[in-house]
């Protein structure tokens, strides 16, 4: 059997370039938005709260994920919601200037999240329709490596961006144009995807609205009788339990006056740590880990994963303790960090992919599981903000180090369901 679909593209040319489509939005929201956001006068728990409220959408997709079967192709979904995203964020940065502005940019951004989200959905559809098990194991790193490329961009060369443009024009135009340039991002890789990105499949036999919710029910109902789904469902849940604490005060932490406990960086100087320092790491993590899995199988490589992904945490704590004024202490920190981020985010996607999704309803199967991990990191995210202010920098970052332990107690436990998946990647 060939390893690609005859009718598919190679997907050197498809899956880099879509997956840092998918995850640009998503880190724009969880990220990026809460510097724009504290550099405008917002509070900190109002921020983490929001912006985490509002990504409730890549929680609830599997609502909707049986009626994207419904129309056309999988490629036309993606392209679509690109074009949408893109548009959008034009409309936050037109937002900024106004009195109420952070109503309204969290409107667009909520719109943006449930672009977002199906674009996800599609997305994921397309890499399972047409690429074999092993393949998707092959490029599970890709696909990590350039969906968190992304998180490089937006954290760093844009923050950069911001900080520079701050100083010469204001916040409020400064994080118009990002804005702005996040669309444009947007509105591109729609125009390339329409070229270059695979079908994934026609439309399905389900015609009708009413037959899309019975699907639904099917889809949820099949999904709860897999085996071992309760284990898998903790699993996928706490796997991020820690870095759902960590994401959205981390740039807070960053940014916040020494005398408040934080490092006192300048946007700009955020923007160096993250986007020079951590983007070659986290990219060469990702990739290496995919390769790694793909040899060892997931099965005999996923603890190590885990490892890799929620002890660097501890760097957080190191620096709240210590607070070092120098930017290469901070940098090699956030390059430990980010590669073992990167290199154990593969095994999440993996195992959902490989001991979740198999069966009749693959694309769905995936989003549900997609959502609940989304859950069990948007929770702990609308909780962060609280948290931090409670407890202060230093004692936050030590009770993220606490939250690890979740994460290695089921990732000692899960099971796997599919032995024939793990055994044919390991050839």
């Amino acid at each position: 059997m060939s390893l690609i679909n005859s009718n598919s593209k190679n997907p050197v040319f498809w899956v880099p370039s879509v997956y840092f489509a998918m995850g640009l939005p998503f880190v724009a929201i969880a990220a990026a938005s809460s510097l724009m956001f504290k550099n405008l006068g917002i509070s900190d728990s109002q921020i983490a709260f929001w912006t985490s409220l509002i990504m409730i959408p890549w929680t609830l997709k599997p609502l909707w994920s049986p009626l994207l079967e419904m129309f056309k192709t999988k490629k036309h979904f993606v392209v679509g919601t690109q074009m949408v995203t893109g548009i959008t964020f034009g409309l936050v940065a037109l937002s900024l200037p106004l009195p109420n502005f952070f109503t309204y940019s969290i409107a667009m951004l909520a719109i943006i999240a449930f672009s977002g989200a199906t674009h996800d959905i599609a997305t994921d559809g397309i890499y399972l329709t047409e690429l074999t098990p092993r393949l998707q194991a092959k490029y599970v790193g890709w696909q990590g490596a350039f969906y968190n490329t992304a998180k490089i961009l937006s954290g760093g060369a844009l923050v950069y961006v911001a900080g520079q443009l701050e100083v010469r024009l204001g916040v409020v135009h400064a994080w118009m144009i990002v804005m702005a340039i996040y669309g444009v991002i947007m509105i591109s890789l729609g125009l390339y995807h329409l070229k270059m990105l695979p079908s994934g499949g026609t439309a399905t036999e389900v015609k009708t609205f009413h037959e899309g919710i019975e699907t639904l029910k099917d889809v949820a109902k099949t999904f709860f009788q897999k085996k071992n789904i309760v284990w898998c469902i903790l699993f996928v849940i706490f796997y991020r339990f820690a870095e759902g604490f960590a994401i959205k005060i981390a740039p807070l932490f960053f940014k916040a006056a020494r005398g408040q406990g934080g490092l006192g960086l300048t946007t700009s100087e955020i923007g160096i740590v993250y986007g020079l320092f951590g983007a070659i790491a986290f990219v060469l993590g990702s990739i290496l880990a995919g390769y790694y899995t793909a040899k060892k199988g997931l099965k005999n490589t996923l603890m190590i994963l885990c490892f890799c992904f929620n002890v660097p945490f501890a760097v957080y704590a190191f620096l709240a303790f210590t607070q070092p004024d120098n930017l290469y202490i901070i940098g090699a920190a956030v390059v430990l960090e980010y590669f073992g981020y990167g290199f154990g985010f593969v095994g999440l996607i993996l195992f959902i992919m490989q001991q979740i999704a198999p069966g009749k309803y693959k694309m769905a199967h995936y989003a549900f599981a997609g959502g609940i991990m989304n859950l069990g990191f948007m929770i702990p995210s609308m909780l962060s903000g609280y948290l931090s202010d409670f407890l202060g920098y230093k004692l936050f970052f030590a009770w993220v180090l606490l939250a690890t332990i979740p994460s290695f107690l089921i990732t000692y436990l899960v099971p796997f369901s599919n032995p024939e998946v793990m055994e044919e990647n390991a050839l």
